[in-house]
């Protein structure tokens, strides 16, 4: 990474303008390839950031380089994609046409399938996959809050560009095995779903018992899935994946004595899928449910629950009316017929 020249977030919405923000605090540059809703919000209030262990920062907007045209990627030293899954062959080929060859391409993207997907259509170039584990709220205004804790993680790279992009309060860190740490958050984000259909904030979600057991047979059924196809997933917490499902069907009182206290989460986070509903946008029920349901079927495996949270997403998207706001028994009705 050429550190006269800027970092590039391409896809500049919550997790990027945190990601940018905290950069440019620091002292980098920073460029940012995001929607005019985005720009102009920012042009007028700037960014203010904070994080669940009370930090905060204020970044002017004149501190940016701020546009929607792709062509900001030309002088990039390192791109921080942020886009949408759905999105990701889009951003690739804007990068293929305007940014350097020597920009280092690093995915903060959710899921598995992006990787793949930037490589394919970016021959060449390095190009490197993260994790991203934390959730970022959007309170309008400029205003971004990482509402859950926990580091980035880049795979290892003869360049270190793990420990190039980290800046006080933005940890990123290097693995030796990123599709372990992918697939292991990727069943963490089978959570999202759930969290978008019942319309409750996270913690509150996970307070509960009924909608803790949902998410445990969530998690197991997806890590017979993915065992099945050979995987072995890395969990993103300290309690290994196939603990999770037991843990989490404690009872109250015992959960919040054994796990609870691990999950450092703010009140008012809810997931991203929660605000993809909210906001009328297409979700990426695809790739994360989608990508359970796709093996299962492969595998001639039964995934009732990943079928039945998909189909009820889908239902929700096309609604329109944000988050259904549905019970653990409504989410789990009908699943067994899938």
């Amino acid at each position: 990474m050429v550190q006269d020249r800027p970092i590039v977030v391409a896809g500049a919405g919550s997790i990027g303008c945190f990601v940018g923000g905290v950069s440019a605090s620091a002292g980098r540059r920073v460029s940012l390839l995001a929607r005019p809703r985005v720009i102009a919000e920012i042009e007028q209030f700037g960014l203010t950031l904070s994080s669940l262990e009370g930090s905060s920062w204020h970044v002017a907007s004149w501190q940016l380089t701020l546009s929607e045209d792709p062509k900001i990627l030309a002088d990039a030293s390192a791109i921080l994609v942020a886009v949408k899954s759905a999105d990701t062959a889009e951003i690739a080929d804007a990068i293929a046409r305007h940014a350097p060859p020597d920009a280092a391409v690093v995915s903060l993207q959710n899921g598995i399938a992006n990787v793949p997907v930037l490589r394919g259509r970016l021959p060449g170039r390095r190009v490197l996959a993260a994790m991203v584990p934390f959730n970022v709220i959007a309170a309008g205004e400029g205003r971004f809050h990482r509402a859950t804790s926990g580091d980035i993680v880049i795979e290892r790279d003869p360049t270190d560009i793990a420990g190039q992009l980290s800046v006080p309060g933005l940890a990123m860190r290097a693995t030796d095995n990123i599709a372990g740490v992918q697939w292991g958050k990727l069943l963490v984000n089978l959570n999202n779903a759930i969290n978008a259909l019942s319309g409750l904030p996270l913690r509150e979600q996970l307070a509960r018992r009924d909608w803790r057991a949902l998410f445990a047979d969530q998690i197991a059924e997806g890590l017979t899935a993915v065992r099945a196809d050979g995987i072995r997933p890395v969990s993103p917490t300290p309690v290994p994946l196939s603990w999770t499902p037991h843990l989490l069907r404690l009872p109250d009182a015992l959960f919040a004595i054994a796990l609870a206290p691990a999950m450092k989460i703010d009140p008012q986070a809810r997931s991203s899928m929660w605000e993809d509903l909210q906001r009328r946008r297409r979700t990426e029920i695809d790739y994360l449910q989608g990508v359970i349901t796709g093996i299962a079927d492969r595998r001639g495996l039964k995934a009732p629950l990943s079928h039945r949270i998909a189909a009820l997403i889908r239902d929700a998207e096309a609604a329109s009316e944000g988050s259904p706001r549905l019970t653990a028994g409504q989410i789990r009705s009908g699943a067994a017929e899938n």
